[in-house]
């Protein structure tokens, strides 16, 4: 079950950011904080294996890097999807040029993928706020029905299934992944 705690009296970003982890991690999104159900087979299985395809292709040539369950901060919120896939010149760097720890910014694709017993509208609402503050891309995965739900800037939400190929990020190139193949992933 997934435990939603609306603060008594409102607490600030910055408060928040101030509590110690959860495990698994707690979002502040529009001032409430909701921490996230515990990752399941299916759910973890899909997140580690998109985010090392992505990795596969978008690290060696530069163009993006994908991170699983990384915190972002932006526009008052403070957000932990299930993957989170930055192009490559906007990924937040410390002077010395490694990645940095702190991403105060959207990230330019964002993955949800739904667990049993997750508030879909809750889910669609995060990636619609990513969208809304800047990020291109998001993908609403459910594993139940076997269908990827696109969002993208500007247009309706379109849903995918089976041969159908999914919208990547323009840096990816040529990169393919079909609905059928991601949920493939789930076999053993």
């Amino acid at each position: 079950m997934i435990s939603t705690t609306k603060p008594l009296t409102q607490i600030t970003l910055d408060e928040f950011l101030a509590l110690p982890e959860t495990q698994p991690a707690s979002e502040y999104i529009e001032g409430i904080i909701y921490q996230k159900p515990m990752s399941q087979g299916e759910h973890s299985t899909l997140q580690g294996r998109l985010g090392a395809a992505i990795n596969q292709v978008a690290i060696p040539q530069k163009v993006a890097h994908a991170f699983p369950e990384l915190r972002c901060t932006f526009s008052g919120s403070a957000i932990v999807p299930d993957v989170t896939v930055f192009e490559w010149e906007r990924i937040p760097r410390r002077p010395n040029g490694k990645i940095a720890n702190k991403f105060e910014i959207p990230p330019d694709w964002v993955i949800e993928i739904l667990s049993p017993d997750q508030s879909p509208n809750r889910v669609i609402r995060k990636i619609t706020f990513c969208l809304k503050h800047g990020s291109k891309l998001g993908w609403f995965i459910e594993p139940e029905d076997e269908s990827v739900i696109v969002f993208q800037p500007n247009q309706l939400p379109d849903v995918k299934y089976g041969d159908e190929k999914l919208p990547v990020l323009e840096v990816l190139g040529d990169w393919e992944l079909s609905v059928t193949n991601l949920f493939d992933w789930l076999q053993l």
